[in-house]
């Protein structure tokens, strides 16, 4: 049986802002190379020999831009589900699942704006997962950690299922330095990366059990779906009613048949422009530079220019994005600071 990728693409992306904006959130833009970071996600997904057409979920706002970027890539058999409102993963995950035509086929369920630099490695824990998975067990990918890094949720291990896969033990919220410092020691935990595998009706079984409203209302939404071509619109008022939440407190933490497959695939959320920088090739003082950009007599920069040219000397260790009418320059390492400036 085809694995159909059901792929996330209603985020705002504020934390990389200028660039990443409402009208083109960061999924949208070619920010790690040539294609976007949505045209690459679904490039990993398009050997029709393994994976059905895939089915994006997106903000209804975005419905020309999906088609465009889909189109450049000569990807021309999608679904596009268009959420009316914003609803977390959760309820986004109900509408793909419900569009479905078999309900025991397997659902592959990726962020759009993540990066993988090793797709066999991704490949091979597809491969470890899927008959667990035929068998009606819930499955995500644990990103094997780098360091104790705060910005991610963990997920502990407990015993191997089968060879390359752990039953979960827990899901453990984002911890503070300690913590994560305690975790990554004790050498059984994996960061949670927000992907996921499993059977459409296992997920919804298991959202009927525990968030029955939410899938009454995303029931409701789909009954009054109207199709445009590739594109379907949820009934608005219907899914507007539907409670928010993620699917990893809705079902993966509810559920006690939950595999993970412990996985090094050169994984990035690309969560923030100093992220970018982490993952980003660099000059030999450690410059990573995207765009028009002159640049002497410093090092350790991250700097992204577009629609103009951005010229620097003798600065280090800063983050310096020029995007139209709107210039962001601060140091590395306080990016996050970058959503209180998204606001306005």
């Amino acid at each position: 049986m085809l694995i159909t990728p059901v792929i996330l693409s209603g985020g705002g992306g504020t934390r990389l802002w200028p660039m990443s904006t409402p009208q083109t959130p960061k999924q949208f833009l070619a920010l790690t190379a040539q294609e976007t970071m949505f045209q690459l996600t679904v490039r990993r997904v398009m050997d029709r020999t393994r994976f059905a057409a895939p089915v994006i979920v997106a903000n209804a706002a975005h419905a020309d831009l999906v088609e465009q970027q889909l189109a450049t890539i000569g990807v021309v058999d999608a679904v596009i589900l268009l959420e009316p409102c914003a609803r977390n993963t959760a309820p986004a995950i109900a509408l793909a699942a419900l569009a479905l035509e078999d309900s025991a086929s397997p659902m592959l369920v990726m962020p759009s704006d993540h990066v993988i630099r090793a797709p066999e490695a991704f490949d091979a824990a597809t491969a470890a997962l899927l008959p667990l998975v035929n068998d009606g067990w819930l499955a995500t990918y644990g990103i094997s950690p780098t360091g104790p890094e705060t910005g991610y949720g963990y997920i502990q291990l407990a015993a191997e299922q089968a060879s390359g896969v752990n039953i979960v033990s827990r899901f453990v919220e984002k911890p503070d330095a300690t913590r994560a410092a305690e975790m990554i020691a004790s050498g059984d935990h994996v960061w949670n990366g927000g992907i996921f595998l499993f059977r459409a009706d296992n997920y919804l079984s298991v959202l009927a059990e525990h968030a029955p409203e939410m899938l009454s209302a995303a029931k409701a939404a789909m009954a009054l779906a109207t199709d445009q071509g590739h594109r379907i619109y949820p009934g608005e008022a219907e899914f507007a009613a539907c409670p928010s939440d993620s699917i990893d407190y809705a079902v993966m933490e509810k559920s006690d048949r939950v595999i993970v497959a412990p996985v090094s695939m050169g994984w990035s959320d690309v969560g923030s422009w100093d992220a970018l920088h982490e993952i980003g090739d660099k000059d030999d003082v450690g410059n990573t530079t995207i765009g028009m950009v002159r640049i002497t007599e410093a090092k350790g920069n991250l700097i992204h220019a577009d629609g103009i040219r951005v010229s620097v000397h003798g600065v280090d260790d800063l983050i310096i994005v020029a995007n139209g009418k709107e210039v962001l320059i601060m140091p590395r390492g306080s990016s996050q600071k970058v959503r209180d400036f998204a606001k306005d």
